[in-house]
């Protein structure tokens, strides 16, 4: 059976892509972005997913792929075209490539026309393929930079993706509207840029006035993503804004809800060198589950207002019944600046259960 999950990055409106086999636990990610690679790397986890390698289906310019931080973050091989022109890749790719993962694999087919390196991975039974910046949903890729042909892209698409079953679902890199997928049939009938009757000189022609101005991001992103997404002087990991370090205070879970866990017994053993916050209410807290020795009872509806009244010389653990109130807990101290905090999964259920110290409560 195939996991597989579509991902969003917001900021550059990119679909990233996880897919593993649920027999080896193998995976692919393609088109990962920098920024995001915690949330990946949380979600490959949750899983119990072992990432083989990163798929990149073109050198973008509208944001820094993951590829090399994966790589130092979870060992896992970086993979793109051989003509994309990248150097630092593990693995070059060529028309025809397959990239296995457990008992699944991706085949690779050059798609150029965006850029002269842009791939289609479609997956072996060809129920699924990921067209990058090719096909868009009712769209297509933009031609005029980075060795653009919108001849060439009109081929690729006709030749190499529009001769898929019908039924094959088409998953591209980017959305600016919300859509998440389409399918060759719909496209063929429905992309007004390439399906119908519409010949090359037609979409060549509609390309060529957009008048589109350059990505953003353009400056960064490609010189960046053509070493893989390795820092370099002024890129992503050294400037302001990047990917921040892990916390180092202690040894700390992040989870793909975003939300950073310490675990019950670090805690009980280092109660000294943190802060525990309570967010339940006063009733709770003298109640039958009773409270963490030192803790400081602040109710969840009264934090935005209140953590001011936190001192910030020690990092801040929130705590509640079982473990929700406290993560949104940690959201609220984000908000309000504070620099080290994490949640207790599982909440005074789960430091009971394990029979772990309290003051108060039930005996």
């Amino acid at each position: 059976m195939l996991v597989f999950r579509q991902l969003f990055d917001p900021t550059s409106s990119t679909y990233t892509y996880l897919l593993g086999c649920s027999v080896s636990g193998e995976a692919v990610l393609i088109d990962p972005v920098f920024e995001q690679v915690r949330r990946d790397a949380a979600l490959i986890a949750e899983l119990g997913l072992k990432l083989l390698w990163t798929l990149d289906t073109h050198v973008h310019a509208d944001h820094v792929t993951g590829a090399w931080l994966l790589k130092a973050k979870l060992g896992a091989g970086i993979a793109l075209s051989a003509q994309s022109g990248a150097e630092g890749a593990d693995r070059l790719l060529a028309d025809g490539d397959r990239v296995a993962f457990g008992k699944r694999s991706l085949e690779v087919r050059a798609t150029p026309g965006h850029t002269s390196g842009c791939v289609t991975y479609v997956l072996d039974d060809e129920s699924m393929a990921f067209t990058g910046d090719c096909v868009l949903i009712r769209g297509s890729g933009r031609t005029d930079f980075q060795q653009g042909d919108a001849r060439a892209l009109y081929r690729s698409v006709r030749a190499r993706i529009f001769s898929l079953p019908d039924s094959c679902l088409l998953y591209p890199a980017h959305d600016y509207r919300g859509l998440t997928v389409t399918s060759v049939a719909e496209e063929k009938k429905f992309n007004p840029r390439l399906g119908g009757e519409i010949a090359e000189a037609d979409y060549a022609g509609y390309m060529k006035n957009l008048d589109l101005p350059h990505p953003k991001k353009i400056d960064e992103a490609v010189p960046a993503n053509l070493r893989c997404g390795r820092p370099g002087e002024g890129g992503p990991g050294n400037e302001a804004g990047a990917l921040p370090a892990d916390p180092a205070w202690a040894p700390l879970r992040f989870t793909f809800s975003g939300v950073w866990e310490v675990e019950p017994n670090w805690l009980e053993e280092n109660l000294a060198k943190v802060q525990v916050l309570d967010v339940r209410e006063p009733a709770e807290f003298t109640g039958p589950l009773g409270h963490i020795r030192g803790a400081t009872l602040i109710p969840l509806g009264e934090l935005a207002v209140r953590a001011r009244e936190l001192p910030r010389d020690k990092p801040i653990v929130a705590v509640c019944r079982a473990g929700s109130r406290s993560a949104h807990a940690t959201a609220i101290l984000q908000k309000a600046g504070v620099a080290d905090f994490a949640n207790l999964p599982g909440g005074m259920l789960r430091w009971r259960a394990e029979g772990r110290g309290v003051e108060g409560g039930a005996a």
